[in-house]
């Protein structure tokens, strides 16, 4: 039975997306939903002046900002009766989410994917697939409808 469902989001629409699922799934199993979003962070050896990554004054303004939007979707899951937290981790995508997973004891990822295909999956890469194929939990993938 899954008590914590972590829930990765990017502010996009393509990542609420799973929102309607998870709080479903989260009501009809008396689940608390913990809500997660990464700041992607370079590796050390790619900060500079140069670097095209955002300096850590952007960093801060993006995690304060992050901050009260995913506040609020918490109070708008709590309005539904589902218990909800948040997280704000720095890193590496994949990473962090499994990452997170692990010490907040999650019984289930649930995540949208952009469903990118060909050039755009052998350039960008996938979240979902790193998840999908080094979680040892369950994960639970949405694709999003195209509008």
């Amino acid at each position: 039975m899954h008590k914590r469902i972590l829930v990765p989001l990017d502010g996009s629409a393509f990542s609420e997306a799973v929102l309607p699922h998870a709080r479903s799934l989260a009501q009809a199993l008396d689940a608390e939903i913990v809500l997660l979003h990464v700041i992607a962070k370079p590796a050390r050896e790619f900060e500079s002046q140069a670097s095209p990554f955002k300096p850590p004054v952007e960093l801060k303004k993006e995690k304060d900002e992050f901050q009260g939007y995913i506040k609020t979707t918490c109070s708008k899951l709590e309005k539904d009766g589902v218990r909800a937290t948040y997280l704000i981790r720095e890193g590496a995508v994949a990473e962090a989410i499994l990452e997170a997973a692990e010490v907040m004891q999650a019984d289930m990822i649930a995540m949208s994917t952009h469903g990118r295909t060909g050039l755009l999956h052998l350039l960008l890469g996938s979240v979902a697939e790193q998840i999908v194929h080094r979680s040892p939990i369950l994960v639970s993938l949405i694709r999003p409808q195209a509008k």
